[in-house]
């Protein structure tokens, strides 16, 4: 399989700068650390640019929450040594990268990560089972669900795994995850019928509603008046059966509706 660049994600500093130190000693691992997303965004790019992307990358599911459980103190690997020690005796081991705006959730950044780097395999790292949050990781785009204090042999299996195309989840998680997945499916069902009630000048409207856009946005965009926009709109919520903008925005997210390219309208603008 050749060599695996691995990025931690990770905001508790003691235990991404343990865990990394400890996949650093595995002869074929190359391994850096990012304390916040933002940081692990940067990495990826850089990563890019430098054409040597990362193979797999391990998030924690609570990256940046404001109210969590501790972090294991002792994770089921070596003891965590002062950050110069590490770097002395694992050349390859990064510094950890760190950053003070929280950016992104675990969850957003699985989606986001799968969205602009589509070759790297992710797992994210819990410290506590929840099917419900592990079924969102697998539709965001994750891989692997792994429990933070197990085994550095149960990780690297999975790490390997994840790189053959396998998906991997603790065994008492599994009916609960398959669960989640097909009660989420059969609300996508129902929430795609609803999209396909509308018009296709109705589902351009949801479209830059997705977007963010409000009225007066939505109507230079379309290049109609803001009375016919607000038309739309309400056309909109009547047909989806929803009294808000933002029970729009989700439902047509589970439909699979994404928002208009803006960056595309404004390249056009300027052309």
């Amino acid at each position: 399989m050749g060599r695996i660049r691995v990025l931690v994600v990770d905001d508790h500093r003691i235990f991404a700068e343990s865990l990394a130190a400890a996949l650093a000693a595995e002869p074929d691992v190359d391994v850096s650390a990012a304390g916040s997303a933002p940081a692990a965004q940067r990495c990826l790019e850089r990563a890019a640019t430098d054409a040597r992307r990362y193979d797999v990358l391990l998030i924690d599911a609570d990256l940046g929450a404001a109210n969590r459980i501790p972090a294991p103190a002792t994770p089921k690997m070596p003891e965590p040594r002062p950050p110069e020690q590490q770097l002395q005796a694992h050349p390859q081991l990064q510094a950890v990268h760190s950053d003070s705006t929280p950016g992104l959730d675990g969850i957003a950044l699985v989606e986001r990560v799968r969205t602009e780097h589509p070759g790297t395999r992710i797992v994210v790292l819990a410290e506590r089972d929840d099917a419900r949050r592990a079924a969102r990781a697998l539709q965001a785009g994750a891989s692997g669900w792994v429990a933070k204090d197990c085994s550095l042999s149960r990780l690297l299996a999975v790490m390997r795994g994840v790189l053959r195309d396998e998906t991997h989840l603790p065994p008492a998680l599994l009916t609960g995850v398959l669960r989640e997945l097909t009660a989420a499916r059969r609300h996508r069902t129902e929430s795609e019928l609803l999209v396909e009630s509308l018009t296709p000048r109705e589902q351009e409207v949801l479209r830059c509603m997705v977007a963010g856009l409000g009225r007066k946005a939505v109507a230079e965009r379309l290049y109609l008046s803001p009375h016919t926009v607000r038309t739309h709109m309400q056309n909109v919520l009547g047909k989806l059966g929803v009294h808000s903008t933002l029970a729009a925005v989700a439902l047509a997210r589970r439909a699979g509706v994404g928002p208009v390219d803006l960056a595309a309208s404004a390249g056009s603008s300027s052309a």
